[in-house]
């Protein structure tokens, strides 16, 4: 891609959001839920979009190739990977954990996964594309997580100790790290263990809540804003139907991002998306005329789409820097050096009118930006390469010695 750089404001806001999909894409009671999604998207425009139980790299693409039609034609999605956690006794790899954010705007530097004894934590380390990233970079770790779901003591008991597996890792970065966390956490109050862990000042990284709604959330009318399922009480659907009642879903903030980070929490700017904050939609489905009132924030049209694709409602916020993003003013596709196709099985086709690439090694990279792949151009226009031999996955074109930007495709 061909860009000119230029500065603009000094102060950057970076909208995050959360959201439990909802067994994407197996659970398909509801038909052509994407164009749900694809609304939803397109009203927030998260910059940071955080999600669980995605079920398979199909369905990891297809989220992806929304953010890119709904929100920015430069949304890229961390590397998909299937669960670790349980694969020596119980490998159920249905519900996953992933990132997609803008990449005008962040790098992927690092991708972490923290196994427990039931489902990874995946932690992302990204860099801010600042005018001044190479001397002075900004970097923020995002967390991704789903803990044990179910009420019991038993279970509470279980969401500790997965919290105590994330707090290890955590203790081994450096105490000013700026850290979010967005995750369905299934605790119903602020007492829960795995809930008081994340908070603990004992820790490296310490956890608040940017609502500022600590409490015993669960049927609790006097937590209503801050619910997030369920969004139903008709049956058939997919997921819980018994209205909305419990705060299951969160973005955490690390402690230094309250003031003191040179990334910070913006006040008051976190929100259950399509919750209208009201006493009256207690356990009602979130498209009810009892969740609006008629100076209400949501929408009907906004609700009934958020109530048709998850049982859950997405968590947001916005953070904010004094650094300067560097800006894409212009761009385009270059016609010399592109690929037919992004999205492939066993042969990535390229095309190529650019002289200068004329007999150069194309170097195909993974996700982790090991070579695995070389391939020698001539002057053809269309060049074929033979990729069977490669995994399912992300992988990166380069064309060394040139100023063209790696190109980009997954392997199906």
């Amino acid at each position: 891609m061909l860009f000119t750089i230029a500065q603009v404001s000094s102060q950057e806001t970076i909208k995050v959001m959360f959201y439990n999909l909802l067994n994407y894409p197996l659970e398909d009671a509801v038909p052509n839920r994407l164009t749900d999604l694809s609304y939803i998207l397109s009203d927030y425009e998260p910059d940071l979009f955080l999600v669980c139980e995605l079920n398979n790299i199909t369905g990891a693409i297809d989220v992806l190739n929304t953010t890119k039609s709904a929100i920015d034609t430069n949304f890229e999605m961390a590397t998909y990977v299937s669960n670790t956690s349980d694969d020596s006794y119980g490998d159920q790899n249905d519900l996953q954990n992933l990132l997609y954010y803008n990449s005008t705007k962040f790098s992927l530097e690092e991708e972490i996964i923290v196994p427990t004894y039931l489902r990874d934590f995946n932690v992302y380390r990204l860099r801010l594309n600042t005018t001044n990233h190479n001397t002075n970079p900004t970097d923020i770790y995002v967390v991704v997580c789903h803990l044990k779901a179910s009420s019991g003591t038993a279970n509470a008991q279980k969401r500790a100790e997965m919290v105590l597996d994330l707090e290890n890792y955590l203790d081994t970065l450096p105490s000013d790290s700026k850290v979010i966390l967005g995750g369905d956490l299934n605790v119903y109050t602020a007492t829960e263990a795995a809930f008081q862990n994340l908070l603990s000042d004992s820790n490296a990284i310490t956890f608040t809540d940017p609502a500022n709604r600590v409490g015993s959330w669960h049927n609790n009318t006097n937590y209503i804003d801050v619910f997030t399922q369920s969004t139903r009480t008709q049956t058939g659907m997919g997921g819980a139907n018994g209205g909305f009642d419990d705060r299951f879903d969160f973005i955490l903030t690390s402690k230094n991002m309250a003031s003191t980070a040179d990334v910070t929490y913006v006040p008051e700017s976190y929100q259950v998306y399509g919750n209208n904050g009201l006493v009256s939609c207690w356990n009602k489905s979130i498209n009810s005329t009892e969740c609006e009132t008629t100076d209400s924030q949501f929408s009907y049209t906004l609700r009934n789409h958020l109530h048709n694709f998850s049982d859950h409602l997405p968590v947001t916020l916005s953070l904010e820097t004094d650094a300067t993003f560097l800006s894409v003013d212009h761009f385009q596709y270059s016609s010399q050096f592109s690929l037919d196709a992004t999205l492939i099985n066993d042969k990535l086709v390229v095309t190529n009118d650019a002289v200068e690439l004329y007999n150069q090694t194309l170097i195909i990279h993974n996700s982790m930006g090991q070579q695995v792949k070389t391939f020698q151009m001539n002057s053809d226009t269309k060049h074929y390469i033979d990729v069977s031999d490669l995994q399912s996955g992300l992988y990166y074109l380069a064309t060394p010695h040139t100023n063209f930007n790696p190109l980009k495709f997954i392997i199906l």
